[in-house]
């Protein structure tokens, strides 16, 4: 059974049932694979430190580590690999090396920290090819890149009850978010949607999620005046219902500025439902002609264009040809990837 430690800044936690389930569902996969997992869950070196300690007491010893965003906790990985020959990788989600976000700098001690926690990873793996590209410009090298996919949970590939018939005849948009505004950028998606009333009134809007902008944006909706029943607001769900409120969508609609690639997109791809999204980061690599529409960022008449037009064609999406895209997001196949890495960073001379 091979041993996996995780090292993450990010993880759910009491504090946030949000902040890094995208970890927790590797976590979950790699599990699936029948490998003994452990996780270090920490933002401070002191701390990440502690965790450590105790798993030695226990006497347990990893295989390989997994880090899960090159910061701090990387300097666990480094020793483990100087001290005992443990061999790490490295899964990267975070848009700080985007140009649309650009938190880490070419230059800096901790940049060149991070660069070498980089170059001594067997494999990188980051979310997107476009993460790659951008990781790259910023002089990040590697022994060796592989794009890995999020994970979607199981219950989201099960196929839905037909619907009850509507009482009228209107589609329906989802939103998602964490309503961050300088990220999500859900005024744009309500100035788009003001646009599209204006026009036709055959739709419904419905946003799920909260956030630290949550009531900024709220109130910004109400300065618009949307008719009642054109806007649904659910608060956060849990991820049962998130695959339920998918069931009953039409259309799913995201309006980030930056993004790597985004679990919603994925969700709504292995549920058939076609997506409208901004082009950003690696979501065209997700979303092509037969599964949605993409747009410019920050162009709220492009996104209301959009809107309108997949209205007017919304028939002509296969359900069954966008589930197929979505397969490749599965636990099994992402938990296998994960490992088929592992076997080669503990035997790279075998799988050369």
């Amino acid at each position: 059974m091979l041993k996996i430690l995780f090292l993450t800044p990010w993880y759910p936690s009491e504090k946030d049932a949000m902040s890094g389930l995208f970890v927790q569902k590797h976590v979950e996969a790699v599990r699936a694979q029948g490998c003994d997992v452990r996780v270090i869950f920490s933002d401070t070196w002191c701390d990440t430190w502690r965790q450590w300690s105790a798993l030695r007491r226990e006497g347990w010893m990893p295989d390989v580590v997994q880090l899960n965003v090159i910061q701090k906790q990387g300097l666990l990985a480094l020793y483990l690999k100087k001290r005992y020959s443990i061999p790490y990788v490295i899964v990267e989600h975070w848009t700080g090396y985007l140009a649309e976000n650009p938190v880490v700098q070419p230059r800096g001690w901790h940049t060149r920290f991070m660069k070498r926690l980089c170059s001594e990873a067997e494999v990188v793996m980051p979310v997107s090819r476009q993460l790659i590209g951008a990781m790259q410009a910023l002089g990040f090298t590697a022994k060796r890149w592989e794009k890995i996919n999020n994970v979607v949970d199981d219950f989201f590939f099960e196929k839905a009850e037909s619907r009850e018939p509507r009482a009228e005849s209107r589609e329906t948009f989802l939103n998602i978010t964490c309503f961050d505004e300088p990220h999500k950028n859900v005024k744009g998606l309500l100035n788009a949607a003001k646009m599209l009333l204006e026009k036709r009134q055959d739709w419904c809007l419905v946003l799920v999620g909260t956030g630290v902008d949550y009531k900024e944006v709220r109130a910004y909706a109400e300065t618009l005046a949307f008719p009642a029943g054109t806007l649904r607001w659910t608060g956060e769900l849990t991820p049962l219902q998130v695959a339920e409120e998918f069931d009953q969508a039409d259309i799913f609609v995201l309006s980030s500025r930056f993004e790597n690639a985004p679990v919603v997109i994925s969700e709504s791809l292995v549920k058939g439902v076609p997506v409208i999204s901004t082009r950003v980061g690696g979501i065209p690599e997700m979303v092509d002609n037969e599964s949605g529409i993409l747009v410019p960022t920050n162009d709220d008449t492009a996104l209301f264009k959009a809107m309108d037009e997949i209205l007017d064609k919304i028939d002509q999406y296969n359900p069954e040809l966008i589930r197929i895209k979505g397969e490749q997001y599965s636990y099994a196949k992402v938990g296998k990837q994960l490992k088929d890495i592992y076997e080669f960073a503990l035997h790279p001379a075998q799988h050369a």
